[in-house]
């Protein structure tokens, strides 16, 4: 995966904390990001398909979460859930797209953002959900095909 790309996962977690906290309109928290340069080093189209495509997709989403999280999702801390909510979307909504390298970029993302432990934590969840999303893949991948 490019760095840029990584980039933009990062803005987006950051972006969606914000969005989860204040609630601002999207498109303000996106022209913050903009005007203050954070998306420089990102794709910025990743970032954008990410930042919009999560709240879109919200209930989906959340749907998935919530056969695998122990609480609510809305109680899961706000970091994780944007995390989770990424590594979801990714799943869901990006075949071409690894299972693996979601899992871990997610990882990543929770070790840069989150508590001590915190990406054991959204491994556990992400990978459960890659185990009914994207069975085939894995089990293709299991056969070495």
């Amino acid at each position: 995966m490019s760095q840029a790309r990584t980039n933009a996962r990062k803005a987006a977690v950051q972006a969606l904390y914000q969005w989860q906290m204040a609630g601002h309109d999207l498109s303000e928290i996106e022209r913050q990001f903009l005007e203050e340069e954070r998306l420089k080093d990102a794709q910025k189209s990743y970032f954008t398909e990410l930042f919009y495509g999560v709240p879109k997709n919200l209930a989906a989403i959340d749907q998935a979460l919530s056969e695998f999280v122990d609480r609510p999702v809305d109680t899961i801390d706000p970091v994780e859930r944007a995390i989770l909510r990424i590594g979801v979307y990714e799943l869901l909504h990006r075949p071409d797209m690894p299972y693996r390298v979601v899992l871990n970029e997610s990882i990543n993302l929770a070790k840069d953002f989150g508590a001590d432990g915190s990406h054991k934590y959204v491994n556990g969840i992400l990978d459960k959900i890659a185990q009914q999303k994207r069975a085939v893949e894995i089990k293709s991948k299991a056969q070495g095909k």
